[in-house]
């Protein structure tokens, strides 16, 4: 009688649901602004959204010497986050708004995967355990509670959050419906611009809804519309970042071997349990019949695309798209496939539907664990989601950020780019990132201090070279061990001067244990008096010739090095494909210098040129298009409501 009485409560399941998803936010969440890993960062592009404008070519002076921060970073977060700012009229906070935008992220892929179970499996108990998973999942998947939300990688997280909202606007087409959902383009609009790994996966579901009914060939058409109506919806910004994808640098630190990928999945139980009841899952046929293997056939998909990336398309050197990320995918599809074959075993055993439910909730404790990360999240640690206000009081950055404000004119050079929170010697020891903040508390552009980024400056910081080419150590391995490409204790002051005042640095920031061992701090006549605050060592410099004034919109007055002489001047400003140049109102040539930097063309005596970045032809054709398939997207909505 109680069984029977629970089962018929068909809003028990998610109300149990909600209140671990509650429970487990308030414990990771609560308590102020998450600052561990990532965070500080992406709050950072959250105020470059609100203050700078949501154009992706917008140019953002505040790191790397400049970047159009927007454009070669997926921006569906930020614009998401400045889109409430501009909907609460300026009354919410960037910090506010990113808290909320957390809640979100953390509790999406439960909330969506639970609808879309719920639709499937025809029954609120059976959809509990695979919106558990997707909701507490970590198990090395980049989009996980530990990657995505502890990390930091929150724009990874909410963009995984949306496949399973795509799979269920498919359904009633997947069911035999003569016509695509056009919800479905805006969501893989949604998905590439929250972050392309995950366009794949949206890929397949549409492809596998359309192959599994007949008519195929009409219905394939129709798919390819719909992913090009997405696809359009995003070119406002997929446009110019592939016509200028060589000003972002590859992020290629993880092992892309097929045997390193798969030893990801093997050594996570959890991992192999869901892949042991997809098979189930296709085997039994679990309820809502044979219109679930399109579903259930998303995870082999998957697992092959994933293979021919790490097997062909990475060996050929196209890396914009590593499989380690599209390993994601692969992850919700098991998580998916695994729901559907406890559907299945609960169909066959004839049983009320909220005991196999709740037995697969339980089973999920003892697989919870993992070689290197949990494989479910199951409760946050009471040290492990560090809060703005004792990081920010532990380390002194008030009193740091304090004193680059009063410091010479010019960019804060950060020796690392984390601040360790605690004292392991491992470079992957808890830290922090906040410094990244530091152009919006100083309104100063600094330069390292933050997570492992695609700019060319940034390349010389690593590497010793702006060229275009695969990063494939994280900024956290370096620190403590190099800068711009050479060891600490042998990279020489003459060195170090030269590429400071090319850098346009006035301030060096360095740790205690870093300064001591830094080789071009001795002996080094363009350094001024150290100064210690917590565990950091702040050093002026001598000679900086200061930051680009801005002087408008999108427009800035940067000094020339050296005004004495005519030809080609080097700027203290990043180069960008969209500069325009003027001196004395005439337009100048630029290029492009070795370290990534700009160089105008001047006559002798020009003491400084004004800059404009705006947008160029592709730009405008990419907006177009966007607006072009809105336009279609609306006139085809509009069909359909009168039909």
């Amino acid at each position: 009688m109680t069984g029977a009485w629970l089962s018929s409560r068909a809003w028990l399941p998610a109300l149990l649901l909600g209140a671990f998803a509650v429970a487990f936010g308030e414990r990771a969440l609560g308590g102020g602004m998450l600052v561990f890993d990532d965070h500080p960062g992406q709050l950072y592009r959250l105020h470059h959204a609100i203050t700078i404008g949501v154009a992706p070519w917008r140019f953002d002076p505040g790191w790397w010497a400049g970047y159009a921060e927007l454009q070669y970073y997926p921006p569906g977060f930020a614009w998401l986050g400045a889109a409430l700012h501009a909907g609460a009229l300026g009354a919410l906070s960037p910090t506010a708004i990113y808290q909320a935008l957390l809640w979100v992220a953390w509790l999406l892929p439960g909330a969506a995967t639970y609808v879309l179970l719920r639709r499937v499996l025809g029954d609120p108990w059976l959809a509990v355990p695979g919106a558990f998973v997707a909701l507490t999942l970590s198990a090395g998947c980049r989009s996980g509670v530990e990657e995505g939300m502890r990390w930091g990688l929150v724009a990874a997280r909410l963009g995984w959050g949306c496949l399973p909202l795509l799979a269920w606007s498919l359904l009633r087409w997947a069911h035999g419906a003569a016509l695509p959902p056009l919800a479905a383009a805006a969501l893989i609009a949604a998905v590439t611009l929250l972050h392309p790994a995950h366009a794949p996966t949206a890929a397949a579901l549409v492809l596998l809804a359309a192959a599994c009914r007949e008519p195929r060939p009409r219905r394939l058409r129709n798919a390819a519309l719909l992913l090009g109506l997405g696809v359009g919806l995003a070119a406002i910004w997929l446009l110019p970042l592939l016509a200028h994808l060589r000003m972002a640098l590859p992020l290629a630190w993880q092992d892309p071997s097929i045997g390193a990928l798969g030893r990801r999945l093997v050594t996570q139980p959890i991992v192999i349990a869901l892949a042991l009841l997809t098979a189930v899952a296709w085997r039994l046929r679990p309820p809502g019949g044979p219109d679930t293997r399109w579903l259930v056939a998303l995870a082999p998909v998957m697992a092959g695309l994933v293979a021919l990336d790490a097997l062909v398309v990475e060996p050929l050197g196209v890396v914009w798209l590593p499989a380690d990320r599209l390993m994601d995918g692969l992850y919700w599809a098991l998580v998916l496939g695994g729901a559907l074959g406890v559907g299945a075993l609960a169909r066959s055993w004839r049983r009320p539907n909220m005991i196999p439910a709740l037995l697969a909730l339980v089973v999920c404790l003892p697989l919870s664990w993992g070689s290197y990360e949990p494989g479910l999240s199951l409760w946050p640690g009471a040290r492990q989601w560090p809060k703005e206000t004792q990081v920010v009081r532990g380390l002194r950055m008030d009193a740091l950020w304090e004193a680059i404000r009063t410091a010479p004119p010019g960019r804060v050079l950060f020796v690392r780019s984390a601040v360790p929170l605690d004292w392991r010697p491992e470079w992957w020891r808890a830290h922090t990132h906040l410094t990244a903040l530091t152009p919006i508390q100083t309104g100063r552009g600094m330069l390292g201090g933050t997570f492992t980024h695609p700019s060319p400056v940034a390349g010389l910081l690593y590497t010793g070279s702006a060229a275009n080419r695969p990063l494939t150590r994280l900024a956290e391995q370096l620190d403590g061990e190099s800068l711009f490409g050479r060891p600490l204790d042998s990279l020489d002051a003459e060195t170090f001067n030269r590429l400071a005042a090319r850098l346009g640095v006035s301030v060096l920031v360095a740790l205690h244990e870093d300064a001591a061992r830094s080789a071009f701090l001795n002996q080094n006549p363009a350094l001024g008096h150290p100064t210690r605050i917590g565990p950091f060592t702040l050093i002026p410099l001598a000679g900086s010739h200061g930051e680009p004034e801005p002087t408008g919109t999108q427009r800035w007055r940067v000094p020339v090095a050296e005004p004495a002489r005519s030809g080609w001047a080097p700027l203290s400003i990043a180069y960008s494909p969209l500069w325009t140049a003027r001196v004395a109102g005439a337009p100048v040539p630029i290029r492009r210098d070795d370290l990534g930097l700009l160089e105008v063309a001047v006559p002798a005596g020009v003491t400084s040129v004004e800059l404009e970045h705006r947008p160029g032809a592709v730009e405008w054709v990419g907006t177009a298009l966007s607006l072009l398939s809105a336009a279609l997207l609306v006139a085809a909505g509009v069909g359909r409501a009168r039909a």
